[in-house]
């Protein structure tokens, strides 16, 4: 797939920081209004009552994610009838997010402290069709519940994945590059570019987004990245590095968001002024001219 969490692109309005030592709103009540409608027609609710009862009485983080996903009671309706148990199991990820909300309100906060100048627009978590993970404008960051929970491969812990992966998205609304999607990006561009909202994911939250990775990455470093290297010039769309599914346990997908995520850790760690070089990973102009500064090798220790 191209990507898991695609963003829109950022209107000009947007939420200023928030307040010092509050993180940016995270609202749930879309999913609680979803899940009383789910239970009342017996895990069965038909599209009317979906548009009636839970899109048109939504958030407007909902309504936002359901213009940008395509989403409306009859396509809901269809994908519940196509696989319940993808609605079914994601209540246990419900029974987490009260937790999760916990963990990221100081998280966010943090982001907001170390980078001043971002906006902070809330976090929507709702139910869609299936088939986002999550995605991002103006009106703030949305989620759909029932897609990331089925991401088991991610992190196995539901409350870790959803606080990993929001942070990570969090990172995304803040970078320039991320807000256009442009199919001709290079590998390299690309890479840098997830694998900057991994470190800045992990920085605030403790972890990135694709944990999965870092097992599967263990003792074959300096292979994996000089092959990368040597692909680093090549459109990223269509690549061995980036938005190719989950892969396979020799050769997981999206090893780009791993090796983007390690040239952006070497870079603050080389960097004397934390603060700047936070500044630049989220900014990053020029990736070509960042990846030179980072003093990133291939298979350097990082750990």
């Amino acid at each position: 797939m191209k990507r898991l969490f695609r963003l829109a692109p950022l209107a000009l309005l947007a939420a200023a920081a928030p307040p010092a030592g509050e993180g940016p709103a995270i609202l749930t009540d879309d999913v609680t209004r979803f899940y009383a409608l789910y239970d009342a027609a017996g895990g069965k609710p038909t599209a009317e009552q979906l548009q009636r009862d839970y899109l048109d009485k939504g958030s407007a983080g909902l309504a936002e994610f359901a213009r940008l996903r395509t989403i409306t009671g009859e396509r809901m309706a269809a994908a519940i009838a196509a696989n319940p148990k993808m609605f079914d199991d994601a209540r246990r990820c419900n029974a987490v997010l009260p937790r999760v909300k916990a963990r990221l309100a100081p998280a966010l906060a943090k982001l907001a402290a170390l980078y001043p100048k971002g906006v902070y627009p809330p976090v929507t978590l709702a139910v869609g069709r299936g088939k986002t993970g999550g995605t991002a404008n103006a009106s703030g960051v949305m989620i759909g519940l029932e897609t990331l929970c089925a991401f088991d491969f991610m992190e196995p812990d539901p409350e870790d994945r959803f606080v990993y992966v929001i942070a990570h998205e969090y990172a995304h609304v803040q970078q320039p590059a991320a807000q256009v999607e442009n199919p001709d990006e290079s590998v390299l561009t690309a890479a840098l570019t997830e694998g900057a909202a991994e470190f800045v994911g992990e920085l605030i939250s403790g972890s990135v987004s694709y944990r999965h990775l870092i097992a599967a990455t263990k003792g074959r470093e300096a292979e994996l990245e000089t092959a990368f290297l040597a692909d680093s010039d090549k459109k990223a769309l269509g690549s061995d590095w980036l938005y190719n599914g989950r892969g396979t346990p020799e050769r997981p997908g999206d090893l780009g968001y791993w090796v983007g995520y390690r040239i952006s850790k070497a870079y603050y760690r080389k960097a004397k002024d934390k603060r700047a070089a936070l500044k630049a990973i989220i900014e990053m102009p020029d990736p070509r001219a960042f990846l030179a500064a980072s003093g990133w090798k291939p298979g350097m220790k990082l750990d």
